[in-house]
């Protein structure tokens, strides 16, 4: 059945050099040929650019300069023919030819429409599709490559190797269930199926164990500043972003409310949030900041608690150390340019195994040992984005969990004796759990709903 022909404009709205609006469908050629005024579209080599103007076909006016590109189906990104037309990138300029497409027979693609029919049509699998969103959301070069190396098909080919794996081995035990006149072929087959099992469970472990790193490469690592007021925490964050995000004043409570900014520190994304300062006020709007805080704290990855060189510990500081009991924090006392009042063996006696970093942010000391303590306390120097295959996509973690516990219960059952028939209901389920990341057993409601999520144009 033929597809009718889409098209949006495929770059971020506002001014700059160069806007493009793509069309993609049996019919992109000759919608574009018929507003292009240069050679004929119709007649040229697959993949050439060529330079014209779009003309108005209500007026007859020349509405843009552009250079439009031809690209022949299957050697397309869809699949389909394709077609992008270059035009300036004022806003109104891009509006224009995107509406003149559309009155000429382009329908508005749908987010992520684009990217949709290249799965539909075989061109990538649904686990390469969804790279395609993680690469665009990249924050850092290490994220990138792993949206990279998920596009290019690493996870899809572990994937299918699983995949493949469980179904030669329920092939193998069905032909030995049909033709069961073989003394051995049952014990054969018990061994088989508990080796094969072992063997992709331990794989699909692996990937697990992975996902930690992968989600904070894809979604950054919620990073929460805190300590007392006036201890230099938008100091902090300003050190880090490398440009003045926040008020530095040295009157406390300065910050009233929550700051986010994202960071990249030695290729880890921080969601970095700085916070009104901790502490018992009657200023009411302090006071909203202040409560705010404290929520950001209780789903934070990362605490950097600053403590300032000048002052003795307090209790506010002894109850923030309570507080952080049991998560990730690391203790930072700045303004060691300050006459030391601050008893550092303390310090350390309530931070425990958790690094202390001393550091004057107004003189830019200790930022170098800061970053290198936030990279080892979560990726321990060994985060090599080029040689694994990580997993950072909610989705894929919840499938990998569902796979390995189908595993765990086809080994519970040969251990308990059940026939393997039975067995191989759970085997049978782990290769359709596997199917669903790359999108083989999926259902269509839930490919409609992933790439909704998409941005327009891609």
């Amino acid at each position: 059945m033929e597809t009718d022909t889409i098209t949006a404009i495929s770059t971020p709205m506002g001014e700059g050099a160069i806007a493009i609006v793509r069309l993609s469908g049996p019919q992109a050629v000759s919608i574009a040929g018929d507003l292009f005024r240069g050679k004929d579209l119709n007649e040229v080599d697959s993949h050439t650019m060529h330079y014209g103007k779009i003309i108005d076909p209500d007026t007859g006016e020349t509405a843009e300069e552009v250079m439009v590109s031809v690209m022949r189906a299957p050697k397309t990104f869809t699949r389909e023919d394709i077609v992008e037309i270059n035009c300036h990138g004022g806003l109104v300029s891009v509006n224009r030819v995107l509406e003149i497409v559309l009155a000429s027979g382009g329908r508005l693609a749908e987010p992520g429409e684009f990217t949709k029919r290249a799965f539909l049509n075989g061109r990538i699998d649904l686990s390469q599709a969804e790279a395609v969103m993680d690469l665009i959301r990249a924050k850092t070069d290490r994220a990138m490559n792993v949206a990279l190396k998920q596009m290019d098909g690493r996870l899809s080919n572990l994937i299918q190797q699983l995949r493949q794996k469980l179904l030669e081995t329920l092939a193998h035990v069905e032909v030995n269930i049909d033709y069961p006149e073989y003394d051995d072929v049952e014990e054969m087959s018990h061994e088989m199926m508990e080796q094969k099992t072992k063997e992709v469970h331990a794989e699909v472990s692996n990937l697990l164990q992975t996902a930690r790193q992968g989600k904070i490469l894809r979604e950054g690592l919620g990073t929460a500043i805190i300590g007392r007021p006036n201890v230099g925490k938008s100091s902090l964050m300003n050190t880090l972003v490398h440009e003045n995000k926040a008020i530095v004043t040295e009157v406390p409570g300065t910050t009233r409310d929550v700051i986010e900014e994202y960071v990249n520190v030695r290729g880890v994304p921080l969601r970095l949030i700085d916070t009104a300062g901790i502490r018992e006020t009657e200023d009411i709007v302090e006071r909203i900041g202040v409560e705010r805080s404290r929520q950001v704290l209780e789903e934070a990855d990362l605490i950097l608690l600053v403590l300032n060189y000048g002052d003795e510990l307090n209790d506010d500081d002894k109850q923030l150390f309570d507080a952080l009991r049991d998560m990730n924090i690391i203790v930072i006392v700045n303004k060691m340019d300050l006459e030391p009042k601050l008893d550092i063996d303390q310090v350390k006696e309530f931070a425990g195994d958790n690094p202390v970093i001393s550091t004057s942010l107004i003189h830019e000391k200790g930022v170098d040992q800061l970053e290198n303590a936030i990279a080892d306390t979560f990726f321990e120097g060994e985060l090599d984005a080029g040689d694994m295959t990580y997993v950072s996509n909610v989705r894929h973690v919840q499938l990998l969990k569902q796979a390995k516990q189908s595993l765990e219960d086809a080994q519970n059952g040969m251990e308990m004796g059940v026939p393997l028939d039975v067995v191989q209901i759970d085997v049978t389920r782990t290769w359709e759990i596997l199917g669903e990341i790359i999108g083989d057993t999926v259902h269509e409601s839930l490919i409609d709903q992933l790439f909704s999520q998409f941005c327009l144009g891609k």
